[in-house]
């Protein structure tokens, strides 16, 4: 299992005068402490294309980097779609592991065939014939359930990332993808005062995973959108959490079950609203 961000970070609380390099570091350190993977830029990318914000993120980790660029529906301009695609082309060839599309405004698809229809085409034509890299969609900023799993994941995306916490409908999304496809939940609220649990994250974690078969290889968590808003030492928690979240999901199931809540690991007493052990095989 894996955490990473869904959206960019607050300005890190650097001396005037920090350089966008300096930013961009800063940003990339706190990502690591908080032990994320795949790391972003955050919002401080340096450089003019994509590929140059992506290899001068790449060059201060020895982590895994993705890419973050917004789709094409929402950038709702016809040569949208080319140019993003051309970024693609560039990403993959420069070795970019992991490259995120997102697509806040397919929250107002819903039933409208004529919009499921332009997102479908859309992104059918984005990724046709891409190899190379894993390709992810991200929906954040509300439901997207009701424009079906089959118009947003038309397109050969090897992992969906959802909102849980603005769109809690979005659960729908992650039971009826394909189990082969991997979930990104977005789990972590961006509310200061969110009173955010590890137990919560892993809940949703374990849940993800025992949807069509997909396992735990395929999940992954993350914040629900952007921190951006938030104070600097709010967000560092934030991800503090998600990073002890999967460290506790990797740990074998006794220890974990002692550091957390028993209830977040056992969805049948959960249901009951109680804790109730499971039996021995000798009971």
């Amino acid at each position: 299992m894996f955490a990473t961000l869904l959206g960019p970070l607050p300005h890190p609380p650097l001396p005037t005068g920090a350089t966008p390099a300096d930013l961009l570091e800063a940003v990339v350190r706190a990502q690591e402490a908080a032990g994320l993977e795949p790391i972003t830029d955050a919002g401080f990318g340096v450089g003019e294309s994509a590929v140059e914000r992506w290899a001068a993120t790449a060059a201060l980790t020895d982590r895994p980097v993705k890419a973050a660029l917004e789709g094409p529906y929402t950038r709702a301009r016809a040569a949208a779609a080319d140019a993003l695609r051309r970024d693609l082309v560039d990403l993959i060839a420069a070795g970019c592991p992991f490259i995120e599309i997102h697509e806040p405004a397919a929250t107002g698809i819903g039933a409208d065939a004529a919009k499921r229809s332009r997102f479908r085409d859309t992104h059918a034509r984005l990724l046709d014939g891409l190899t190379g890299a894993h390709l992810s969609l991200a929906i954040t900023g509300g439901n997207a359930d009701a424009a079906g799993v089959e118009t947003l994941l038309a397109a050969p995306y090897a992992s969906l990332a959802v909102d849980l916490i603005a769109g809690p409908d979005n659960w729908r999304l992650v039971v009826a993808a394909p189990g082969d496809r991997g979930i990104v939940c977005g789990a972590l609220s961006t509310a200061p005062d969110s009173g955010d649990r590890v137990e919560v994250l892993l809940w949703a974690a374990g849940y993800a995973a025992s949807t069509g078969g997909r396992g735990p290889l395929r999940v992954g968590l993350a914040t629900a959108s952007s921190l951006a808003a938030l104070p600097w030492e709010v967000a560092v928690r934030k991800m503090a959490l998600l990073g002890e979240a999967t460290r506790l999901a990797d740990l074998p199931p006794d220890e974990r079950a002692s550091a957390v809540d028993p209830r977040s690991l056992d969805s049948r007493s959960a249901a009951l609203g109680r804790y109730v052990p499971r039996r021995s095989r000798r009971d």
